[in-house]
């Protein structure tokens, strides 16, 4: 038995999601993700792991890792998003009450561990219940205190490299001037009870919230309590510090306002400091004036709040910026939008941040995405991860031109962390057969990261039902086209296994790294092979992988798929009679379009899935970015005619699980919907149909006890159509 075995069981399993490392390297901060007590939710805490081997020698010298990490944090609230201050304190977010302020710290013990969290203190500005607030642990130990609680919470936060400001993000009421006016907002809407939202600009929502009434603001400020501005940076007025008890002092905001008038320009965006904290350089939303928007960076001075423009492109976003350890340099993502004729295009940018060049490519040889980068600490490089055929390795880029591969095993990487020195740097690495773990990479060259045993239980990678097989197949262009293939324990020609065609979202994505949420391994504790494709549109493999299928949504990533199940189904240890498929997002999409064009599947789940596409891009929640490769519905309706799955309902015959979140505005549930009316709507087509609704859920399911009765609704599915068992309504169902 393993933990697939029993999904109480796999739901209770720690998950690592974020790494920071202290500026000084012996430690990193590990952010842990754990099952609350009563189960209904994951809440994250705080941990640090050592770098240094016993003794304080280095890994390279002593040939291993600290002892066992030290949990920091451990509020029922929960904690996350660390960011360190250059002299070793921590700061991080977290919704849980201020301590009283009569509190002492405690005795100085090991850096970096407090107290646990008191009572809260009931303070006006505690951002109010759930919201979270910007917190301090301090670097020579005590206890952790509030820096500044926004009656609507902190957003993002980044810290300066070598300066003691912070930045973050905070909702504020159009127009307010202080915290109190967009306190006593809030509550003047509440005793109203009025919950409408005006919109003046083209985006609505996101993902699964919505976006206002309020809009983000960009604010920095002192931990220590000092103004929010960088030592030696020039005032340019009366002195607005945050007071430690969050009030934001002399009736200010909770910080340095930097965007008194944002709009909605700061809406998802990430930002940096330099290292001097004199600048932030930030991604920021511009609207053409026909519904659609383009990413610039600006910087915005921390003292003045003067804005400039760095990086700005018609038909291209900027985004996430990555400032250079000496401040002069500016690090980016640009992706060329995809237009009706061509793919998008995504590569790494270099520019000054005196904005006294343009921006330069980094990437100009490399056929590849990057997803994150990262700068080494003395500026002599970039490191970035990229998809690269079913693997998410790390890469170098040499400022003077030319890429090295530094990983070379099949995982897939997260949160580089580049250490002092420049001989490694860490970072979170999965693959589809292992959750996130802790690892050294050395920058020497080419090799296998080094675990950091240090978590344990909270790292541990747990036994799997089965192993994990390759799989690659010529598609009917010649292209070749791969994927894995997670074969359960017992699986052999005796015993033939069921098949469960798994295909993956995006569609611009690649089925490379661990993911909780769609784990092949509960299917395969359950004796199924689940097959994970990566077909046409899928990342990893060239532009020209990604342009066979711009435009042909349906046919060609299906006749991929369907080819590579092909190659599935003849093997002797595969059972090419008792097969299934399934999808989420444009995996639910391809579910759907594969139950309107075979029969070979005896049962089909799809999940937040497109279905009418014309419906769908005009109720999603950023509709102008499909229309750009599809068109104007209206104008340009031929690739919604030759596209869209519900045109092929009345060829559907194969039993169907439809699912779907409330939540989800990116896939909105008119889909699904719409697809059991069709269905309904014809003798017939309602015969082992289900549909499993989650009105409180978004696009992914995230809450344990619904995703348990997601997994258990759908293995009960599968079961009676796959295999032939009597249908098994979940318990709580």
């Amino acid at each position: 038995m393993t933990p697939f075995h029993d999904l109480h069981e796999y739901l209770a399993l720690p998950r690592l999601t974020g790494l920071r490392l202290a500026p000084d390297g012996s430690w990193l901060a590990v952010t842990v993700a754990s099952l609350s007590a009563d189960g209904r939710s994951y809440q994250p805490s705080i941990w640090r792991l050592d770098t240094a081997a016993p003794g304080g020698a280095s890994p390279d010298q002593a040939g291993g890792f600290g002892g066992a990490a030290v949990r920091l944090t451990r509020s029922a609230e929960g904690e996350d998003s660390p960011v360190f201050l250059p002299d070793g304190g921590l700061l991080f977010l977290s919704a849980r009450p201020a301590p009283p302020a009569t509190r002492s710290e405690c005795p100085a013990g090991r850096p970096g561990r407090p107290a646990a969290a008191g009572p809260g203190d009931g303070a006006a500005m505690d951002g109010g219940a759930g919201q979270r607030a910007l917190w301090l642990l301090p670097a020579g130990g005590g206890e952790a205190r509030r820096i500044t609680a926004p009656p609507g919470g902190v957003g993002r936060l980044a810290a300066a490299a070598g300066a003691p400001l912070a930045a973050f993000t905070a909702p504020l009421r159009p127009g307010a001037g202080t915290a109190g006016d967009d306190a006593a907002w809030r509550k003047a809407r509440a005793d109203a009870g009025v919950t409408a939202i005006l919109h003046e600009s083209p985006l609505v929502r996101y993902w699964d919230h919505d976006l206002g009434p309020d809009e983000l603001r960009l604010l920095v400020t002192s931990p220590d309590g000092a103004a929010g501005r960088a030592p030696g940076h020039a005032a340019d007025g009366a002195d607005d510090p945050a007071a430690p008890d969050g009030s934001g002092g002399n009736g200010s905001l909770v910080g340095r306002d930097l965007t008194p008038q944002p709009g909605r320009s700061l809406d998802e965006q990430a930002f940096e400091l330099t290292p001097d904290g004199r600048y932030v350089v930030t991604g920021w939303s511009v609207t053409d004036g026909s519904g659609d928007k383009r990413k610039d960076l600006v910087v915005i001075d921390t003292a003045t709040g003067g804005h400039r423009t760095l990086l700005s492109e018609p038909g291209a976003d900027f985004h996430t910026p990555r400032v250079s350890p000496d401040g002069t340099q500016v690090v980016a993502m640009r992706e060329q939008h995809e237009t009706y004729h061509q793919p998008g295009e995504l590569t790494l940018v270099l520019a000054p941040l005196d904005g006294s060049a343009g921006p330069a490519d980094l990437l100009p040889g490399l056929d590849r995405w990057p997803s994150e980068a990262a700068w080494a600490a003395d500026g002599s490089c970039v490191y970035f991860t990229a998809d690269n055929y079913g693997r998410g390795p790390v890469f170098r880029a040499d400022l003077a031109g030319g890429t090295t591969r530094l990983t070379t095993d099949y995982g897939a990487y997260a949160s580089l962390c580049p250490a002092p020195g420049g001989q490694a740097l860490y970072a979170l690495r999965s693959a589809v057969d292992s959750p996130p773990t802790v690892v050294r990479i050395t920058t020497a060259g080419p090799g296998s990261p080094q675990y950091l045993p240090g978590l344990a239980e909270h790292a541990a990678r747990p036994a799997l039902p089965g192993r994990l097989d390759e799989i690659e197949v010529a598609a009917a262009d010649g292209t070749p086209v791969r994927g894995w293939l997670a074969l359960p324990d017992g699986a052999s020609p005796a015993t033939p296994a069921p098949l469960l065609l798994w295909v993956h979202g995006g569609p611009y994505s690649s089925w490379n790294a661990w993911s909780w949420r769609w784990n092949p391994w509960l299917m395969a504790a359950q004796g199924y092979a689940v097959l994970l494709p990566d077909p046409g549109l899928s990342t990893g493999y060239g532009q020209a992988f990604v342009a066979r299928g711009h435009g042909d949504w349906g046919s060609l990533p299906f006749t991929d798929l369907m080819t590579i199940t092909d190659a599935a189904v003849a093997r002797a240890d595969i059972d090419a009679e008792r097969t299934a498929a399934m999808g989420g997002s444009f995996g639910g999409y391809m579910a759907n379009w594969i139950a309107g064009h075979t029969t070979r599947f005896r049962a089909i789940v799809s999940h937040a899935s497109l279905w009418a596409l014309d419906q769908m891009f005009a109720t999603t929640d950023t509709p102008a970015e499909w229309r750009r490769q599809l068109g104007a519905p209206t104008a340009q309706p031929e690739r919604y005619q030759a596209n869209s799955p519900h045109l092929h309902a009345p060829a559907i015959s194969t039993p169907m699980l439809i699912i779907h979140g409330d939540k989800d505005y990116r896939v909105p549930v008119g889909e699904a919907l719409r697809l059991w009316a069709d269905l309904s709507a014809r003798p017939g087509h309602l015969a082992g149909a289900k549909f499993l609704y989650f009105p409180d859920e978004n696009h992914w399911v995230l809450s344990p006890g619904n995703a348990a009765v997601w997994y258990q609704t759908v293995s009960a599915f599968l079961a009676q159509h796959v295999r032939g068992e009597p249908w098994r309504r979940p318990e709580l169902l």
